[in-house]
């Protein structure tokens, strides 16, 4: 059985945001009206794509903020220098989408204390642009060495993905992003042929937690920040997730 990866747009993606986790121009999110890529490992190229009539920008997530260097990066100002590959390691293990999680209402106190404190929406129309981000029928995902696994439906889904270098992402706001790209070694019926992983580091790290791109057209996945399907570590709660995207 084959499995579609095209949902809502060309490309059905995973990414950058998350809730209490984004870089912006006031405290957390950042409100660009278009993002451009402005460099690779692989290549050096310039586009720009519209972005979400929200105003509202993908999240990134990571590690805590413990220094003035390293919050720097967490918010998106960095140095092309600075940025390093990475390898699948970063994200190995077994992940669980949070999407069912606001669809029962356990991320509802979530989108109540980002209305409360930053200001910038209402608890309900927070909601409703996460849904549109966290959207994804793929509710599990399970990263072993190179081996990629996706669960949908009950069926999984598993190839082997090499490294496809990263693109730097440069947005209206002023602050910057990585996407890391791994490519399909060998085609797998019911794999996208490219994923993309982004949260907010800049080089290799162990993340705990992520967005997730995946599409057969590498291009526009970068383009896409509309559709962000975010994972946490399985052995979460939901609970725990929503303090975690809090505690942010």
């Amino acid at each position: 059985m084959k499995i579609s990866f095209t949902k809502g747009f060309s490309v059905f993606a995973i990414g950058f945001l998350l809730v209490g986790c984004q870089t912006s121009n006031t405290s957390e999110e950042e409100s660009p009206a278009n993002e451009s890529s402005v460099s690779s490992t692989a290549e050096t190229e310039s586009s720009t794509v519209p972005e979400s009539s929200s105003g509202l920008q993908e999240q990134t997530t990571g590690s805590h903020v413990h220094d003035e260097e390293t919050e720097q990066i967490y918010a998106g100002y960095f140095e092309d220098s600075e940025v390093k590959g990475r390898s699948l390691s970063d994200w190995e293990g077994d992940w669980q989408s949070v999407y069912p999680y606001l669809q029962d209402g356990t991320l509802d106190e979530v989108f109540s204390y980002k209305a409360e404190h930053e200001g910038d929406m209402t608890s309900e129309e927070y909601k409703k642009y996460y849904s549109e981000g966290y959207r994804t029928d793929v509710d599990r995902v399970v990263i072993d060495e190179n081996t990629v696994t996706f669960f949908k439906d009950g069926e999984e889904y598993s190839g082997e993905y090499v490294d496809n270098g990263y693109e730097i992402l440069t947005y209206d706001a002023g602050n910057r992003g990585v996407r890391y790209s791994f490519k399909l070694a060998e085609e797998v019926e019911g794999l996208p042929h490219y994923i993309q992983f982004s949260d907010h580091s800049i080089y290799p790290y162990e993340a705990d937690h992520y967005h997730l791109y995946w599409g057969d057209d590498r291009e526009k996945l970068f383009a896409e920040v509309i559709n962000w399907p975010t994972y946490y570590p399985s052995e979460m709660d939901g609970h725990d997730i929503a303090h975690e995207m809090m505690a942010h």
